[in-house]
Parts: C-alpha cells; sequence; structure tokens
C-alpha cells in the first residue's frame, strides 16, 4: 500500500529500459520502497537498469528488491502468466506502461510490415497488458496505472502519423479504461509529453518545448499524488496544443515536420 504521503511502496514497469521510465523510479524510490518490478525483453541494459536501481534504493537506505521479468509487448499471449506472477508476489502499488517504439516514418511507409509491427507494439501490446494489469489492480482494490502517451496523440502531424495515431489509440484507450475503473479504487493517469531528449530521439532535431526523463518523472509523481486523468510535459503544450487541434486542416497539413 501506499505510505502516509501517498508514495508507491511497489511499482511494476512495463517497458525496464525505458530512460522515462527509470527517471521516475528513482524519483519515487523512497525508505519505504519495497519491491520494484523491471520487465522487459532479456538484456545486459535491463540488468544494467536493475542494478543502477538496487544502488540507488541503498544510497538512499531503502530495502527495496529489484526484479527483473520477461516480458515482451509483442507476445500478448503470455501477458496473463507473466504478469500474473508478479501479482501473485504481492500488491502492486503503482503501474508504469512505459514501452513503445517511434519508428521511422519514411522507411514504414513504404514497409506495411513494420509500420503494422510499431501498431502492435504501442497499441496492442499496451492494450492487452494494461488490461491484465487493471484487473489485478481492481481485485486488489487499489493503485495507479500511469500511462505514457505522447503529445503526438492529440493530432498526429503528416511527418509523424505512424507513431502518432497508435498513441492516440492508445490515449483514448487508457482514457477510457479510466472512466471504466472509476470507483473501484484504481486510478489511471495518462501522460502527455513533448519533445523527451532520450536515447530514442538521439540525433533529432529537438522540438519547441523540448523537456527530459526527469521533467517527465516530476510529472507522474504529481500527477499520482493528486490523482490527475491527465498530465502534459512541459505544461505550456496543453494550451498550444489546444491552438493546433483547432487549426483548420489546410494549414495544419503544411506544418513543419
Amino acid at each position: 500500500m501506499k505510505d502516509a504521503f501517498g508514495t508507491p511502496q511497489s511499482l511494476l514497469v512495463l517497458g525496464g529500459t525505458s530512460e522515462i521510465a527509470l527517471a521516475t523510479v528513482r524519483r519515487l524510490l523512497t525508505r519505504r520502497t519495497r519491491t520494484v518490478w523491471l520487465a522487459g525483453r532479456p538484456s545486459p541494459r535491463l540488468d544494467e537498469a536493475a542494478e543502477q536501481l538496487r544502488a540507488r534504493a541503498a544510497e538512499q537506505g531503502a530495502e527495496a528488491r529489484v526484479h527483473t521479468v520477461p516480458f515482451d509487448a509483442l507476445a500478448p499471449d503470455d501477458h496473463e502468466e507473466v504478469l500474473g506472477k508478479v501479482f501473485a508476489e504481492g500488491d502492486i502499488d503503482l503501474v508504469l506502461l512505459a514501452f513503445g517504439v517511434l519508428g521511422d516514418q519514411q522507411r514504414d511507409e513504404a514497409d506495411p510490415r513494420a509500420a503494422e509491427r510499431l501498431a502492435r507494439t504501442n497499441y496492442a501490446g499496451a492494450v492487452s497488458s494494461s488490461l491484465v494489469c487493471a484487473r489485478a489492480l481492481r481485485t486488489q482494490g487499489h493503485g495507479s496505472l500511469v500511462v505514457l502517451s505522447s503529445v503526438a496523440a492529440e493530432r498526429p502531424r503528416r511527418a509523424n502519423f505512424l507513431y502518432g495515431s497508435s498513441k492516440a489509440g492508445l490515449d483514448a484507450f487508457a482514457h477510457g479504461l479510466g472512466d471504466a475503473l472509476h470507483g473501484t479504487g484504481v486510478h489511471v493517469l495518462v501522460v502527455r509529453p513533448g519533445f523527451v531528449a532520450t536515447r530514442m530521439t538521439e540525433g533529432m532535431e529537438p522540438a519547441p518545448f523540448a523537456t527530459t526523463p526527469e521533467a517527465v518523472a516530476e510529472a507522474v509523481a504529481h500527477g499520482v499524488r493528486r490523482r490527475a486523468r491527465t498530465v502534459w510535459v512541459p505544461g505550456v503544450l496543453r494550451p498550444v496544443m489546444s491552438v493546433l487541434r483547432h487549426l483548420p486542416h489546410a494549414v495544419f497539413r503544411r506544418l513543419p515536420g
């Protein structure tokens, strides 16, 4: 259960090597943290992330146990078994869904199979794993599900409509799931970051109002505390996207990539 200050004592991260997810876990780690589960494809990066969190917990005097869990967004047949084993070990206070791929718009437009894989990862895999976690959270009667969406979900542009459309689907699904769970004790938070400086965006020209994994982590922590439905990172993107959402299509289509 969360402590008196609302800090999650047990966390499950879907996408355990995500820089945003790891920054969020570091932000949430306290002396009261008991357990962290990093779910992702087995790899040296996943093992390294777990070791770094163990070291961080030790520095803060926490007795957190950090585990790795083999998880593949593209293997929905395994989601119930894999994630069910995590919840069988004890209640989870916060689930952070942080996996996803950016893809390459030009390449993926020319390769329908690559585009379909992006859509399955960002949307179908997220739907499957979210529903498994939501059912477990509802059974235990408490917890938060934090879903990393994107500002691109608000109105996908020509330059990124494959990624943007997958995030738009995820965004709509997560908000609907939050409505379905209303009154159960389970809270769903949708996070819409703008351009985040990570490995995934390395080499790309930063968009206006670019942010960092640490800033997103702070917004997540604040959003969970106040049980927000949606948070934008940075907050200025909310009015900016409100304007862009209402631009005439002929104007919006000509916006730079």
